[in-house]
Order: structure tokens, then C-alpha cells, then sequence
């Protein structure tokens, strides 16, 4: 590869979007915020819609918000750095807890640096189950609902990525390619950014398909689509994408491919699945 790096976007931005005194908020921990008060949004107008009562709606948020960073968090650690965080008792407490041990055994606190999606969507559907046995809700309804908001919070999360200038792509030629200053000089495949395009286009398709045809809410449709969706698109962009772990260079797939292939395959098994019941009512 040849062409001119001022072809390319340079991007080296500050990780911190603003200080409040001593405080710095980073535009990671930001985006997902946002990420999450938009899928907030847009369920709450969904159950407002569907008549489903205000006290079953208020503790959807916290049921969410912990199944996804604990799901996502464990993901990373397991399957990608088990080597690192189960053979020791540092790493095990690094497992749980926001900071990093350094060699002279001080810690600091850096926040949760490697959230694995693939465990996301895992710790978000426990935690849904053991919403739904609490309240009583219809599990499809809940799942499909959740489904519905899920591009929103899954943009956003990719331009925390793309602002940490992590999951980077593979090197090349094309005019949009992205230099990403912190990690060398070479222009390559924005992942990041190819991911939450993606995402927000599933939003667009699931408040679509739900505006006109309400009635599959409950079906597992709308659940069914969101992993097929995501996890067939993961599954062919990680063509682009460097590895995340050495291990992975010796796998005829990478370990993200590994993991979207059940997903691809629950997904659409839901989507059919849920259309013929849509097709009794």
C-alpha cells in the first residue's frame, strides 16, 4: 500500500470529552450513557403505547444496564483474556473491579478497559429473564420491545470505540480510511464507524416494521431479527477488523465469528418462528 497517509482521516482525539474540577468524563463512558437513555426512551414510548404499566417500566433500566456491563465485561475476560484474568488473583479482582494492579502491586483506577458484546447480549437476555419472573410480563413481549431499542445503544457504543480508537480495522487503501494516531501510522478500515451505521440502520428497520405491523410485538420476531441482524453483520466485519487476542491468528475464524454463528442461527430460528405465530393471530 503506497498512497499518500494525507489521503486519509488522521484521528487522535482526546479521550475526555469534559472536566467538572478534578472529575474527567470520557467520551466512551458518555456514549454509552447516551446509548442507554435512547433505548430508555424509546421503550418507555413503547410501553406507554402497549398500556404496560409505570411501576413494571421503572426497574427495566437497572435490570439492563447491569446485565449488559456484567455480561460484557465477563465476555471479555473469558473469551478473549482468561489467560490474564483467571490464573490470578489480581486479574480476578481487575475481572470485577474498574482499576489495574501495576508491577510494584499499586492499583488505579482506569474503568473497564475490554467489553465483549457477544456477553452483552448474553448478560442483557439473564437479566431479562429474571426481569420478566419478577414482574410477570410476557417474556416475548419484553424481549421484543428490547429488541426494538437495541441499535440505538449499540451505535453508540461503537462511537465510544471509534473515540478510543480501539477494535481498529485492518490496513488499506480506500479514501475513507482512518489513521488512527495512537495505535501507528497506517490508514486503515474503521470498523467502528462501519458498526454503528449498522446499528442505527436496524433502528430504523425495527421502528419501521413495528409501526406498521404492531402486532408482532410478543411474537419473538423483533428479537429474532436483532440477533440475526447484528450477529450476521459482526460475522462478515470482522473481515476488516484486526485481531483482538494473538490466539486468534491460528483459528480458520476469528473468536467474534466463533461467537456469532449460535446467534445467527437463534436469530433466524426466532424470526420464522415468529412470524407464524403472527400469522394465527
Amino acid at each position: 500500500m503506497t498512497a499518500n497517509i494525507l489521503n486519509y482521516i488522521q484521528w487522535n482525539p482526546s479521550l475526555e470529552a469534559f472536566h467538572i474540577g478534578p472529575m474527567a468524563f470520557r467520551w466512551y463512558s458518555l456514549c454509552w450513557l447516551v446509548g442507554l437513555l435512547l433505548a430508555y426512551l424509546v421503550v418507555r414510548r413503547l410501553y406507554k403505547e402497549q398500556k404496560i404499566k409505570d411501576e413494571l417500566f421503572d426497574p427495566l433500566f437497572i435490570y439492563c444496564f447491569l446485565g449488559i456491563l456484567i455480561g460484557a465485561r465477563l465476555g471479555h475476560c473469558i473469551f478473549y483474556q482468561p489467560d490474564y484474568f483467571l490464573t490470578s488473583w489480581k486479574g480476578f479482582v481487575e475481572m470485577f473491579l474498574p482499576i489495574h494492579f501495576d508491577q510494584a502491586g499499586d492499583w488505579h483506577m482506569t474503568g473497564y478497559q475490554g467489553l465483549a458484546s457477544h456477553g452483552g447480549t448474553l448478560g442483557l437476555i439473564l437479566a431479562l429473564l429474571i426481569y420478566v419472573k419478577r414482574t410477570g410480563l410476557g417474556l416475548w413481549r419484553v424481549l421484543d420491545n428490547i429488541a426494538i431499542s437495541v441499535g440505538t445503544t449499540s451505535c453508540f457504543i461503537r462511537l465510544g470505540n471509534l473515540m478510543n480508537s480501539e477494535i481498529i480495522g485492518k490496513p488499506t487503501d480506500l479514501p475513507w480510511a482512518f489513521i488512527f494516531e495512537r495505535v501507528d501510522q497506517l490508514p486503515r478500515h474503521p470498523g467502528q464507524l462501519y458498526e454503528a451505521i449498522a446499528y442505527a440502520l436496524l433502528f430504523v428497520i425495527m421502528w419501521y416494521i413495528y409501526r406498521r405491523r404492531p402486532q408482532l410485538v410478543g411474537t419473538s420476531f423483533f428479537f429474532g431479527l436483532c440477533l440475526f441482524y447484528i450477529f450476521t453483520f459482526r460475522f462478515f466485519i470482522e473481515y476488516t477488523k484486526e485481531i483482538q487476542e494473538a490466539f486468534e491468528a491460528s483459528l480458520p475464524i476469528d473468536m467474534g465469528q466463533i461467537l456469532s454463528l449460535p446467534f445467527i442461527a437463534v436469530g433466524l430460528w426466532f424470526m420464522v418462528k415468529g412470524l407464524g405465530k403472527a400469522k394465527k393471530l
